[in-house]
């Protein structure tokens, strides 16, 4: 039973990320809107930007919503009781796609859903960071909704890769994480001991 509860209560933290919910002092809370990658992929292509959007076009985060339109999505759909089908079920979505807890007036022009797991499931909605003189000011960003899961985010990516996802087949975070890990290289400079 404690694992279970751990569980759910990892699964409402991440549903507050992935919902894009910034929370006040004030206990207030901002719904912000999604921009979608083709917004972050503006200034998160180039090389001096790490071609962070190129580690994610080229991910199974960027295909996660196509899984969920096949056949044998909507079977497992069917057999876990989610419903008929998978592009419809909050249980597959969650973990699927960004932006599905939302209304549809919430996604920005060039939000697509169909991008599956997106820059915003992790990074939380950009409505209100996204432009270039927030996003020099790391703080002001996080302030607006950025979220920053460096110190957490192998507890993060658990929330989805874990044995309560009716295809998980193990998850070994490092290996994962390699291929997927899109740090800022002017944020990231390197050690003595890393450049040897």
């Amino acid at each position: 039973m404690p694992g279970k509860t751990f569980t759910l209560l990892s699964l409402f933290v991440s549903l507050l990320f992935l919902i894009g919910f910034s929370f006040s002092s004030s206990g207030d809370y901002t719904v912000r809107k999604y921009v979608g990658t083709k917004k972050c992929r503006k200034c998160h292509k180039s090389e001096k930007q790490g071609k962070q959007y190129q580690i994610w076009a080229e991910s199974i985060h960027a295909q996660a919503y196509e899984t969920l339109q096949t056949e044998e999505a909507d079977q497992i759909c069917k057999e876990m009781g989610y419903g008929e089908k998978a592009v419809e079920a909050k249980e597959c979505l969650q973990c699927h796609a960004s932006g599905w807890e939302v209304d549809e007036e919430m996604w920005g022009p060039k939000f697509k859903i169909e991008d599956g797991v997106q820059c915003e499931t992790c990074h939380g909605a950009g409505g209100d960071y996204t432009k270039l003189k927030i996003m020099k000011k790391f703080e002001v960003a996080k302030a607006k909704g950025l979220i920053d899961l460096r110190d957490n985010v192998e507890e993060f990516c658990r929330n989805c890769h874990n044995p309560d996802s009716p295809t998980f087949a193990g998850f070994n975070f490092e290996e994962m994480w390699a291929k997927i890990e899109h740090p800022l290289p002017f944020r990231h400079k390197k050690t003595k001991t890393e450049e040897q």
